[in-house]
Parts: structure tokens; sequence; C-alpha cells
């Protein structure tokens, strides 16, 4: 028993098939994708915290045609294990500590108002407008490029890359876009290498002049090409998941209008995770064994791996009560939309923000919102989004 990632019936809405994997079991191989899948929350928050289960790289081959690619993820956070992971990750953190955070909330907030009330203004002028358009998009590039200090008329250029180099992540892959995956990288990582070059003799408050300056306690500092790794992870993870969460968080509250009235100020916080847990952005996570593992009565044999599918682990109705119903005020939410373990999200206190900022200002912008056409489901699998989410004013 297994599902089609392909299927445009399980695009749409793969919870029916993760339910009914659950009931009959924790574990399943999955043939179409060629690992074993955890469906349970108990199996994949095993999977992401058991210290035999790694994020174990493996060049993309043939290795000369991904050059740029296989260096980023080579040496990514994500991509490497302790010690490498311990070290990569203290650095980053040290350079994230010094305030970058709270540092640009005001600032969000801010851009979240300008970006809603433009798309306010299309809904009057208009009829209807884009969510994602309009805000979705444009906030986690724009913060994420303020984070790092990325001039603004360069900004443009994030979305298309994160776009292509993350299309790399879902299963079988057309060869023309695994091409453009790899020109996405090589142009991300000249354009970092000049604004690297630019920090070292010109720092300024952003979070690549901190990530140069940034050293261990042994005086070891960030290699250029793990600096360069980093600054793109950052934006392909904050960028992708946000806009994400964003519009599969506001398409779930149009078609839970009792949600959509129900929230307020004080229910923004919970709201965010309620919206991460309902539809999460990231369905699946790998991981690889490095020694015999048994989870659930499945063995995982040294080198084989196994996938964590978030999304049916957010269901799962052992942990949430009624899993299946939308819920803003929901206290009780382990969901697992940021990880566990050594590599849970440095980055989850900004999505936070953004998130909370973006749906604030709508519900205070456009409160009778609603929904001027079903929307589109992305094909993928890995990262389930939407094309678009058109909105009117009711």
């Amino acid at each position: 028993m297994t599902f089609d990632q392909r299927d445009p019936a399980f695009i749409a809405d793969p919870y029916p098939a993760f339910a009914a994997l659950r009931e009959a079991g924790e574990v399943h191989h999955h043939e179409r994708l060629g690992v074993a899948v955890a469906v349970s929350h108990a199996a994949c928050s095993t999977v992401l915290r058991h210290r035999s289960f790694g994020r174990i790289w493996s060049d993309v081959k043939p290795v000369e045609q991904f050059t740029a690619f296989n260096l980023l993820h080579r040496n990514s956070l994500l991509e490497n294990e302790p010690p490498t992971h311990t070290r990569l990750r203290r650095l980053v953190a040290a350079a994230f500590g010094r305030g970058h955070v709270e540092r640009l909330r005001p600032w969000v907030a801010e851009l979240a108002d300008r970006l809603v009330d433009e798309l306010v203004a299309k809904v009057h002028d208009q009829g209807q407008a884009d969510l994602l358009a309009h805000v979705a998009a444009p906030l986690p590039v724009e913060v994420i490029a303020e984070l790092l200090g990325v001039p603004g008329q360069d900004r443009y250029l994030l979305q298309p890359w994160s776009n292509a180099i993350v299309k790399m992540y879902e299963y079988g892959l057309p060869a023309e876009q695994q091409r453009a995956a790899e020109r996405a990288a090589a142009e991300f990582v000249a354009y970092l290498r000049e604004l690297v070059a630019l920090r070292r003799v010109s720092p300024g408050a952003d979070l690549v002049s901190d990530l140069v300056a940034v050293t261990d306690t042994d005086g070891a500092k960030l290699t250029e090409d793990e600096l360069v790794a980093t600054a793109v992870l950052l934006l392909m993870a904050g960028h992708e998941a946000t806009v994400n969460v964003i519009g599969n968080g506001v398409y779930a509250l149009m078609r839970h209008r009792s949600q959509w009235e129900r929230l307020s100020p004080a229910l923004m916080p919970t709201a965010v995770e309620e919206l991460i847990r309902f539809d999460s952005p990231l369905q699946l996570f790998e991981r690889t064994a490095t020694e015999r593992v048994e989870i659930a009565g499945h063995v995982v044999e040294p080198g084989e791996k196994i996938a964590a599918l978030l999304g049916a682990a957010a269901r799962d109705p052992l942990v949430f009560a009624d899993p299946d119903i939308l819920d803003v005020g929901r206290e009780k939410n382990q969901h697992l939309g940021f990880g566990m373990g050594i590599h849970y999200c440095l980055g989850a206190p900004l999505a936070r923000i953004e998130v909370e900022a973006a749906l604030s200002s709508l519900h205070r912008k456009l409160p009778g919102a609603v929904l001027a056409a079903e929307p589109e489901r992305r094909a993928e699998f890995v990262i389930r989004g939407l094309h678009s989410l058109q909105l009117s004013a009711g």
C-alpha cells in the first residue's frame, strides 16, 4: 500500500492516503520513491532525532554537470553531520544570535502592511488579486535579502534562483529542469562570492557581514564555500517554506470560514503553528542510516534511506485531537514542520514572524476576503504549494 506522488488527485489532497498508510502500519517501503517512509508521528520523530540516521550528502551525478549544486549542498549545514555540523551550526547560530531576528521584527511588520495594502488596492481596482504574487512570494524574499544585506536593485534575482534550485528535491525531475537548477546554483554562487568579497572590506549590519566575521572558540572561521552555502540555504528554506505556509494557510482559512472569522491578535501565534501543521509546506524529509536501525518493526540497513512524511505525522490522531479539523486556537501542537533534533530549523523564529505579520495584516485590512477562484496546486509533492491564490473582497 503506497501512493503515486504524481497523481493529481493525490497532490490535491494527500491526507486520506496518509491516513490509510498510518492505519496499515507506521513504516512502509515505497517502491516509486525507492525509500522507506515513516507515516506516524512517533516514527517520523524517531527518524528526525535518531543519531543513527543522518543527512549524508551524495553528490548528484554526473558530478561534472552539477558542480555548483553539489558545492552548495556539500558545504551546507543541512547536509552535514557532527562534527562538521556542530562546527557549522555553532558559527551560524553565533552570527544569528547578534540580534538579527528582533532587529527585523518591526521592519517585517511594515513590509507586510505595505504588500497587503498593494493587494487590497488591486482587489478594489480589479475585483480580485493574487495573494501569492503580491504578498506570500515577495515577503520572504525581501526579508531574507534584508537579512543578508543584498542590495535592493539585485533582489529580483533571488526568487527565480530559489525556485529553480529547489526543484531538484523532487523525485523524477526532467533533465531540463535539472540543468536549470544547476545554472541557477552557479549564478547564485557567483553572485554571493562577490557579495562576500564586498562585506570583507565593507561590513554592514547584516548577516553576511557577521558570517564573515564570526570565529569559533579555536579561532576558525567559515570557509567561503560554507558561507555561500549558508546564505543559499537561508534563502531556499526561508523562501519556499514561508510562501507555502502563507498560501496553503490562507487557502485553508478561506475553506474553513469560521476559523478565519475567529482570528484575533491573541490567537495569531497558535494560528501560525496550526497552519504549518494542517497543510505542511514540506511533506517529506530524508535521512540515511549509518548503522542498522529498527523502527516500528521495519529494519533500515546502513546506507539505506528512510523518509519522514511530515504531512502524515501532522495528522496523526494519536498526537493531535481531531487532526483533520483546522483549529487556530490549538494549544497542544507538536508538529514537525521545523524538524527535530540537531537539524531543527535555525530560521524558525524569523519564519514565524513573517507568517504572523502577513496573516495579521491580511485579516486586518481585508477581513471579508474570499476565494475569487479555486486555486491550482503545484504539481510537486515534496514541496507543497499553490501556483496562485486569487482573493476578492467578498
